[in-house]
């Protein structure tokens, strides 16, 4: 730290007045906001690899010099250990994006838009940044080629899947290795591989402008990768929709720079990158979980192995290594793995499991609630969709607890002719209003204010809790939000949840779990 700060006097004259720690990620490198008298901020880095640390360097000032979106480097010590480069500020595109994220991938248009602004801004990365760089100045190797595929794929069986004590035959394996490698360097490649490309490593400025960051591990290889590393990033849970639809935002911005291969040849490669690219991460999350005990490389495994079950639903005409598949769909149906759900891209709820144990209450909450419901458990939670017009569900439980919704703000799917005769829990009505985005927006802050509730009751020993969503008609935006404010709260905290869509005469219980 001294010898940062050392730096920083030699190049700006004077110390800092605040120096803040910033909290890091997988890199061992340290992160440092220091502030000046007037208040403007730069961040100092201070890196324990020489050469990771000047791979960075070269490769910010050179995608500085093609006109790229990056940190400004403003001085470097001589051992380059020691840097300071420009504060491009807190927000990630991963922050931004949180509550897409967490509604199970139910990502609104402003996530959305956000989201397609930095798959058109890829191929520029890649492709002119690729002009004139000395890929010689790249870390740990110039390029991607067999010898560094096999290695990830190395990486894979021996940090995550020997973990799991699968029985394989190491040589077959080994021979389906070979051949996938020679597969994925097959085609001539002269683009910038990023390799992190990630939503974490995505800095975006006050307009939503992306910024790039942690590139120090690119090289020259192939574009299809990291389109594979960002739209199967298993925590994001990017809808098969959605997915789809960056994936032709890419293509045709990559049209911008480069003559593109057909749809079909494009597609059939990039299978085989998010093939790769599953494996590779799964290989970092068994080491970094099982063997380093972080929680959030734990937590990642269970969406990392059903989007590898999606991927082997594909089949052989594209993934044709046999054993090698065969022994994959072994894996996926290991005990441990059998409580995964269905991938986001297929389900319609999809949210996240709760991360501690909600039903251990604050012993200082004891006696002093005071209250005849105490300590009775275990809660149900009744949730009703209705129509205004009919009148508010009657609240049968005695207690009168419980929350009214009003969903009319939101646009009303009802108003036109393809879904008069259908509900919200229709897969039409369902993505109609998904797309619109407005019911997500509402939803938001309902299921925040509903966790709370049902969090505190639960601890309480509460028996009863009633959510009603009301609509003009009671048959699309009121069932829409009842059904999946019930599912959420069923699968968050596994407590006994009825349905009730009154207007369509349609009950439901989901069971305690």
């Amino acid at each position: 730290m001294e010898k940062l700060l050392e730096l920083y006097k030699s190049w700006k004259g004077i110390t800092p007045t605040n120096v803040e720690k910033l909290a890091g990620a997988g890199s061992n490198r340290e992160y440092y906001r220091l502030t000046d008298e007037v208040g403007d901020t730069i961040i100092g880095v201070i890196g324990t690899s020489r050469d990771e640390n000047h791979a960075f360097i070269y490769l910010a000032k050179h995608f500085e010099k093609r006109r790229l979106p990056v940190p400004h480097i403003f001085v470097v010590s001589d051992d380059e250990l020691y840097y300071l480069q420009s504060d491009l500020g807190n927000t990630s595109l991963y922050d931004a994006i949180r509550g897409g994220r967490e509604a199970g991938g139910r990502y609104n248009l402003a996530e959305q838009k956000l989201l397609r602004n930095v798959i058109r801004e890829l191929p520029n990365i890649q492709l002119r940044g690729a002009r004139g760089l000395d890929f010689s100045n790249c870390y740990p190797q110039p390029e991607f080629n067999q010898e560094g595929v096999l290695f990830d794929l190395n990486y894979f069986k021996y940090c995550f899947l020997k973990a799991t004590e699968l029985d394989f035959h190491e040589l077959k394996l080994e021979a389906n290795f070979r051949m996938f490698a020679k597969d994925l360097t097959s085609e001539k490649m002269d683009s910038f591989l990023y390799r992190d490309f990630q939503a974490r490593n995505i800095l975006l400025d006050k307009d939503g402008r992306p910024y790039f960051i942690d590139f120090q591990g690119g090289r020259k290889g192939p574009f299809y990768y990291d389109l594979a590393s960002f739209l199967w990033q298993a925590s994001a849970k990017y809808s098969f929709k959605l997915r789809r639809e960056l994936v032709f935002e890419y293509y045709q911005s990559l049209k911008n720079y480069t003559e593109v291969p057909s749809k079909r040849h494009f597609v059939n490669r990039l299978s085989l990158f998010v093939l790769f690219r599953t494996l590779q991460v799964l290989g970092a999350y068994g080491f970094r979980g099982y063997f380093e005990r972080k929680k959030h490389f734990i937590d990642s495994i269970p969406p990392a192995i059903q989007n590898l079950r999606d991927l082997l639903t594909l089949g052989d005409d594209v993934f044709p290594y046999p054993y090698m598949m065969d022994m994959l769909k072994r894996l996926t149906l290991l005990p441990q793995f059998a409580h995964i759900e269905k991938s986001a891209a297929n389900r319609t709820d999809g949210f996240k499991v709760a991360e501690k144990d909600i039903y251990n209450a604050n012993p200082l909450d004891g006696p002093a609630t005071f209250s005849k419901y105490d300590g009775k458990g275990p809660l149900v939670v009744r949730v009703f969709s209705f129509s205004f017009k009919k009148g508010i569900p009657e609240d049968t439980s005695g207690n009168g607890g419980g929350y009214v919704f009003d969903c009319r703000s939101t646009h009303n799917p009802g108003r036109y002719e393809p879904y008069k005769k259908i509900t919200g829990l229709d897969e039409p009505v369902i993505r109609f209003l998904e797309d619109d985005g407005e019911i997500l927006d509402f939803l938001k802050p309902v299921y925040e204010l509903a966790n709370q509730h049902v969090e505190r009751y639960m601890q309480r020993g509460f028996t009863d809790l009633m959510f009603s969503f009301g609509c003009t008609g009671g048959q699309h935006r009121s069932v829409y939000s009842a059904q999946h404010l019930a599912e959420h709260l069923n699968k968050k905290y596994g407590i006994e949840v009825h349905i009730n869509h009154r207007e369509q005469g349609i009950e439901q219980i989901l069971k305690a779990k």
